[in-house]
């Protein structure tokens, strides 16, 4: 068990004691984590974008990069100082790529992660990836209670990819949305999912 600081508030010790059990692979402490500050960094996140949209990618991403990092965190201060700085500095960068690429309207097709892409890189929507392989593989329990704590649409896209395995292309009929939406959204899930999976314990997989 970590040593939990004297100065640091009785909200901010639990969120320790979370980030502990996270670190040894407890899935339900990386839900309860994003239970707690899912709302809050959202708004936070869509104060700075106002796009609703944008702001819930952003928060699947921002809780992706923080627990791909848990155990970067120390507890000289509070779990959710340093998730708030993860998520803004993600948000201010995200902004700084979408001014870059309105000022270049004639580049190439773009990732995920805002990278140009040529259409020799782009992958086939139907081909699963060693990261999609690995989310299957795993205990389909332990997915759901990350799951449930995200957005419905999130669910949804979730549920028909990994559950029902659907193709990218059968999700965006399904869902009446366009197929780069689809896929765009599906990587920050995706990206969330292996984030945590990977921090899990042998034991656990």
């Amino acid at each position: 068990m970590v040593m939990i600081p004297e100065n640091l508030s009785e909200k901010a010790k639990y969120d320790l004691v979370l980030v502990d059990k996270a670190i040894k692979g407890d899935q339900k402490a990386y839900a309860e984590l994003m239970d707690r500050y899912r709302d809050a960094i959202y708004y936070m996140l869509l104060k700075m974008v106002n796009n609703k949209s944008d702001a819930e990618d952003l928060t699947l991403e921002a809780f992706g990069k923080a627990f791909k990092n848990i155990h970067q965190y120390t507890p000289n201060f509070a779990f959710s100082t340093w998730l708030f700085k993860i998520a803004s500095n993600n948000c201010i960068d995200f902004i700084r790529k979408r001014k870059a690429n309105l000022i270049s309207i004639d580049q190439g097709p773009e990732d995920a992660e805002g990278n140009s892409m040529s259409p020799s890189s782009v992958i086939p929507a139907s081909t699963p990836d060693p990261e999609e392989n690995l989310i299957k593989e795993q205990n389909i329990r332990l997915i759901q209670e990350v799951v449930s704590k995200l957005k419905p649409r999130y669910r949804k896209l979730i549920e028909l990819r990994y559950f029902k395995e659907y193709s990218y292309e059968e999700i965006a009929e399904e869902l009446n949305l366009p197929l780069g939406t689809v896929k765009a959204q599906l990587f920050r899930a995706r990206e969330l999912l292996s984030n945590i999976l990977s921090n899990l314990p042998p034991h656990h997989k």
